[in-house]
């Protein structure tokens, strides 16, 4: 920030990778920043998640992307098999391979893991846990978090990454109806060593296994030593929007009766998997109201079938980060209209592509099956809009004065 100027004060609510990442670019930028969380500790715990390159570009970015190198891991291919043969309908080689067309690697990694390493460069005087937000007001020149405790802060920019079911999306939206898929999704990290026997896990692979209205994820996370896996299936009766439920290991296990023994054997090894109801939300039409706005699942809830919840989140905060860490308490609002004009088109698609994944791995045996299958082979180059964007330098690029 300039010299002279005010420290930009800037209340980060909710202390997930989004809020994190903002507040760390923040920091950097000369911008005063508090984090809000509402549990009272850092999460221990957490499923797997996939970082693309457009994801490990901001993790570079901010500094924690070598630390955690150590426990991620970067699997060799991806390998999408028949639901009950096992038969090897697509392959494409990741690693190297992955590496040099986009210029960055391809991770699998505890959630936990990713938060932890942010955590750490945050630094803890900038954390407030256990603090729980009701609203946001705003006045002329402020805006005012106010919190269940009945205490409140007072900010030059209120960022809210609280998630889907987000207290700032709420105070300054009202009440939005969240769109549901009609499927839940089961999830678990297993210890390798209850696996031993599966063979085909020796190798580092994201496994993809499709079929009739269901369909199974899993990789390595945790260095190899543990295996996550992702399993849904259509389920019209739970409706409970929580990461932390938990599942019976013997309904899973029921709702994948019939399936390749690869994929039974996992489940059946998973002695408490988690289990949500996944839910998206219909794209808004702002993200900001004044001095606050919105980031990740907060502004724009997405199906899991991209794994690019995280990478979407780490986007919103580099670009937020450039654009408020440039500007004043008197730019705000042009600052926030601008970081919605960046990253709202880009997290629309993603939100719509998210949907249309449900379905296409979900398809019966048959005509329609066999041209997925065709169309995966065109995979890189489909997907090659999400992995290639580099959120770091498109702003940069376009925003640098002209050379004289």
């Amino acid at each position: 920030m300039t010299v002279g100027r005010r420290r930009l004060r800037v209340a980060v609510v909710g202390g997930g990778i989004g809020g994190l990442a903002t507040a760390i670019g923040l920091e950097r930028s000369g911008a005063e920043v508090i984090v809000h969380e509402q549990s009272r500790e850092p999460a221990e715990k957490g499923a797997g998640i996939a970082v693309g390159a457009n994801g490990h570009r901001v993790l570079r970015e901010l500094g924690v992307a070598e630390g955690l190198a150590a426990v991620a891991v970067r699997p060799l291919r991806a390998d999408f098999r028949h639901w009950s043969t096992g038969r090897t309908m697509v392959r494409h080689e990741l690693a190297d391979t992955y590496q040099e067309r986009f210029g960055a690697p391809f991770w699998t990694v505890e959630r936990s893991a990713v938060q932890q390493a942010l955590l750490s460069a945050v630094g803890s005087a900038q954390l407030r846990f256990g603090t729980r937000c009701t609203g946001v007001e705003q006045t002329p020149g402020a805006a005012v978090v106010r919190f269940e405790d009945g205490s409140e802060t007072e900010a030059d920019v209120v960022v809210g990454a609280d998630g889907i079911h987000s207290a700032v999306r709420l105070s300054l939206y009202g009440t939005d109806q969240a769109v549901f898929s009609g499927t839940s999704g089961y999830r678990a990290l297993v210890p390798m060593e209850r696996l031993a026997h599966l063979h085909e896990l020796a190798e580092s692979t994201l496994w993809l296994w499709l079929g009739p209205g269901r369909h199974f994820i899993a990789y390595p996370v945790a260095g190899g030593t543990l295996l996550n896996f992702l399993a849904v299936v259509p389920d019209r009766e739970w409706t409970v929007e929580s990461w932390s439920t938990e599942g019976r290991a013997a309904d899973v296990c029921a709702a994948f009766e019939g399936w390749h023994p690869f994929v039974t054997e996992i489940l059946a090894a998973a002695e408490h998997p988690g289990r949500w109801a996944l839910y998206d939300r219909e794209p808004l039409r702002t993200w900001s109201t004044g001095r606050a706005t919105l980031l990740g699942d907060a502004a724009h809830a997405m199906l899991p079938h991209h794994g690019q919840g995280a990478n979407q989140a780490l986007e919103d905060a580099v670009a937020l980060g450039q654009l408020l860490g440039a500007t004043d308490s008197d730019g705000v609002a042009d600052a926030l209209r601008q970081y919605e004009v960046e990253r709202r088109p880009r997290t629309r698609l993603m939100q719509a592509s998210s949907r249309k994944n449900a379905t296409c791995f979900q398809l019966p045996d048959g005509p329609e099956a066999e041209a997925r299958n065709v169309r995966l082979t065109s995979l890189p180059d489909d997907l090659s809009w999400i992995h290639s964007h580099d959120a770091v330098t498109s702003l940069r690029s376009r925003t640098a004065p002209a050379a004289l």
